[in-house]
């Protein structure tokens, strides 16, 4: 009877000793996870508005009100060797006054997108290629004449497609691409004002009493030299500074000529959601040229430099 307990007592220990080994194995070990990711997305969104408004104000004036609406949207891949920088800006504004109709104060579509590889960790220097792209969303008038649009969506339409080489600083805040190879594309969409030879592609041909014999191409076509910089800083408590600049010139025709486009905002922080903005565009196109009022008829005169200041307080929302 002692050996038949014995037995029986040996045949549980093995039986729970085989089932643990059964159950231990059917749980997984725990495997390590890369919760890493190269991506850094960025996304900035800001409102700003102005109103004046005068009641018996015995001085005079009139109301108004503006809008300004200002987009922004980065992804960032980065790796120990590769950089690839991804811009989206958009811009629209608006402005109303008594007696007279709604007219566009902002109208901007930015796209960048910039793909760099180095050969050392430890530069900040990359191989670079990058393509930018430029237009806007409506048409745009020479006010307050609205009949007849002097600009629309595609026309223009800007982009740049090249290689070089671009510094990238640690922190981001210091950027400089030199492209000694770049293809700058002009597209003008509306055939009247490609007709017209508007933003710098060929004018049609037109016959002695002004009839369109052949239209003007909607494209011209660039090879040139570009350079863009972007540097932005902290120069005080609450203050930062943050400006952009892009050069080109192109080697075909009239090399030397430097098309200027350059951008400054200045910021002034109240919080994480209320600040006072200053920006200055200022744009110098050869391609482009001025129009003057010689009595009462427009005419056409060489390129001069163009220049936007905008001031406003608004709200900022960054996710």
């Amino acid at each position: 009877m002692k050996l038949f307990h014995f037995v029986l007592l040996c045949l549980i220990i093995s039986t729970s000793a085989y089932s643990q080994k059964i159950i231990t194995t059917l749980i997984p070990e725990p495997q390590p996870s890369d919760s890493v990711s190269h991506w850094d997305n960025k996304n900035k969104i800001d409102f700003s508005i102005s109103e004046i408004l005068f009641v018996n104000w015995n001085a005079g004036g009139t109301n108004s009100i503006s809008g300004l609406l200002r987009t922004q949207f980065n992804r960032n891949y980065t790796t120990d060797n590769i950089r690839w920088a991804n811009e989206l800006i958009m811009r629209y504004g608006l402005n109303k006054q008594d007696g007279a109709e709604v007219r566009k104060t902002e109208d901007a579509f930015q796209f960048s997108s910039t793909f760099g590889y180095r050969d050392n960790e430890k530069s900040n220097w990359y191989h670079s290629a990058k393509f930018n792209f430029n237009t806007q969303f409506t048409n745009g008038y020479k006010y307050p004449n609205t009949e007849v649009s002097v600009s629309g969506p595609f026309a223009p339409a800007y982009s740049f497609l090249g290689v070089g080489a671009e510094y990238a600083s640690e922190k981001k805040n210091k950027l400089f691409y030199f492209s000694p190879f770049t293809s700058k594309v002009t597209y003008v969409g509306n055939q009247r004002l490609a007709d017209k030879g508007a933003f710098g592609v060929p004018k049609a041909i037109y016959d002695t009493e002004g009839n369109v014999i052949e239209h003007s191409s909607k494209i011209k076509s660039e090879l040139g030299t570009l350079i863009t910089a972007f540097y932005k800083k902290k120069i005080a408590k609450n203050i930062n500074f943050e400006n952009r600049l892009s050069l080109y010139s192109d080697y075909i025709n009239k090399y030397g000529n430097v098309d200027i486009d350059y951008d400054l905002v200045i910021a002034l922080v109240v919080n994480q959601y209320v600040r006072t903005n200053i920006g200055l565009h200022v744009i110098y196109d050869d391609d482009i040229k001025a129009k003057e009022d010689v009595a009462g008829t427009q005419v056409t005169v060489g390129p001069k430099a163009q220049l936007k200041q905008v001031l406003g307080v608004g709200m900022t929302y960054t996710f």
